[in-house]
């Protein structure tokens, strides 16, 4: 009767593992291309970080989940190719975040200081917003960062008129 309890165990585990493998798999195949990217400060003092470019629903959809660590001048930024209300969250993600939303014209709108790793409750941009761009948690208030600095980089250069 144990051995026969023992099997059925080792199948169910080894169906469940084989049913998480294809819905796993996929996300491994999401690569991301990097950039440079400045953050200018309303009294002129400008910051740098090379970012992975969030620009397809894949990649979005990917964005930092299951990442573990992140060098602390890198960070991701999500090109939605419409201005438009955003909503995020940090399912699977484990890494604390800050979330800046930016405008088409690079202007910082709404900045979301430390979401919390692996919440499920929504983080809205508030206002029409055409990027995001995900930092470590604490770099905002480490370097000051605020609502009406610039962020500058050829993806946001090009999304002008």
């Amino acid at each position: 009767m144990r051995a026969s309890c023992l099997r059925l165990a080792g199948s169910a585990l080894v169906a469940l593992f084989l049913w998480l493998v294809p819905a796993v798999a996929p996300a491994a195949d999401v690569t991301f291309e990097t950039a440079p990217l400045q953050i200018i400060a309303t009294g002129g003092k400008v910051h740098k970080f090379t970012v992975e470019l969030a620009v397809d629903s894949d990649q979005r959809s990917q964005g930092l989940m299951n990442r573990r660590h992140m060098a602390r001048d890198h960070g991701m930024m999500f090109d939605f190719g419409v201005t438009r209300q955003v909503m995020m969250w940090m399912k699977n993600t484990y890494l604390p975040l800050d979330m800046l939303f930016i405008a088409k014209d690079g202007r910082i709108e709404t900045i979301r200081e430390n979401a919390v790793p692996l919440s499920e409750s929504i983080i809205d941009s508030r206002v029409p917003v055409a990027f995001v761009l995900e930092l470590n948690a604490g770099t905002v208030n480490r370097l000051g960062i605020a609502t009406g600095d610039i962020v500058d980089t050829r993806r946001i250069s090009s999304a002008q008129p």
